[in-house]
């Protein structure tokens, strides 16, 4: 027979785990998510010089109850481009499926390996990460640089174990936001080619909205 004392720690240990699984998967009223600001994230079309947005079926796996959205800009004048996705939802599950390894899931080679950068913002820096990636085919050859970044209220971070920091958090982060920014890279770039000012601004300009949707 379990003595008392054994017991106790036995039920605290079921009690503890029901308790992070109901935030986890967002059981609990008062880990409860605020849904404007959920949806203020997924209408969000990035204002940014004459770019225009196209709102188009999002390729990143979800799951729980997270959900995912995606957008591409292009500026009629100029041609270029760049592609934003949105995720929000329990940070189990918004945590998982980076870049690093869905891209060479799909098919691409890894050219800069996920290194943390810092961008300014009128609100403070944000701390991303960034890598380039590359694909060759028969009829196409796609180079892309990748940033990606989570947030609970508007300040982008870039942890070194995001699910077991945000794990940690459950009580205090009900809904967690990852967003992704990817930009065209040079055919013919060598190295880590760096970003001209146009993409510079882009990025920027889509962090800083995305932080202004989330309160910050």
């Amino acid at each position: 027979m379990l003595k008392t004392p054994t017991l106790l720690v036995l039920a605290g240990l079921i009690a503890a785990g029901a308790v992070v699984n109901g935030a986890a998967t967002q059981r609990w009223a008062f880990v409860a998510p605020d849904p404007a600001v959920t949806a203020r994230v997924h209408a969000l079309e990035v204002r940014y010089a004459d770019w225009q947005p196209t709102e188009v079926p999002t390729e990143m796996p979800t799951n729980e109850r997270s959900a995912a959205t995606s957008h591409r800009y292009v500026s009629p004048a100029s041609g270029r481009s760049g592609f934003v996705t949105a995720i929000s939802g329990p940070p189990g599950s918004v945590t998982t499926h980076t870049p690093d390894v869905c891209y060479p899931g799909s098919g691409y080679k890894t050219l800069r390996a996920p290194a943390r950068e810092t961008v300014e913002l009128p609100g403070g820096p944000a701390v991303v990460y960034v890598a380039d990636f590359e694909k060759k085919t028969q009829t196409k050859h796609d180079r892309v640089r990748v940033r990606w970044a989570w947030s609970t209220a508007g300040e982008w971070v870039a942890p070194d174990s995001p699910r077991w920091q945000f794990a940690t958090q459950l009580a205090r982060v009900p809904e967690l936001y990852k967003v992704y920014i990817v930009t065209p890279l040079a055919d013919d770039g060598e190295g880590r080619p760096a970003d001209d000012p146009t993409t510079t601004a882009f990025v920027a300009a889509a962090l800083g909205q995305y932080s202004a949707a989330l309160g910050k």
